[in-house]
């Protein structure tokens, strides 16, 4: 059984996603200049938005799943806000820019989120 707690934080999920994707794709040296980035990677950028809009469309279009698809969602979203959460922590102690805090909080909050709900759901009997 999914909780329906779960399946509105995946909508939650895309929503933020798409926050953050789109003008990360359309704008990115504007976008974290603004920001505090003072040297910016395009392609890397693009790179970061496209994974954010792979995981929030997905987010959406699986809000509805079965207990099975929801595990294997929050797996990859368990993985991707851990070594999200930890590169990014690593760069604010090498000297990152400010807003890289932020960063760092939505994906440490998102990833207790993710850990929490994934742990709670048990796998089906075959």
């Amino acid at each position: 059984m999914v909780p329906q707690s779960l399946r509105r934080w995946f909508v939650v999920h895309f929503i933020a996603d798409m926050l953050a994707a789109i003008p990360l794709f359309v704008a990115p040296v504007q976008v974290l200049g603004w920001l505090g980035w003072t040297a910016v990677d395009p392609i890397s950028t693009r790179l970061v938005a496209a994974a954010l809009f792979g995981i929030g469309i997905e987010s959406y279009l699986g809000r509805n799943a079965s207990a099975d698809a929801f595990r294997a969602m929050l797996n990859l979203k368990v993985i991707w806000s851990a070594t999200a959460a930890i590169g990014v922590l690593w760069s604010q102690l090498e000297g990152g820019p400010m807003a890289g805090w932020g960063v760092f909080g939505i994906f440490a909050v998102f990833h207790v989120a993710w850990l929490r709900y994934r742990l709670g759901l048990r796998p089906t009997s075959a």
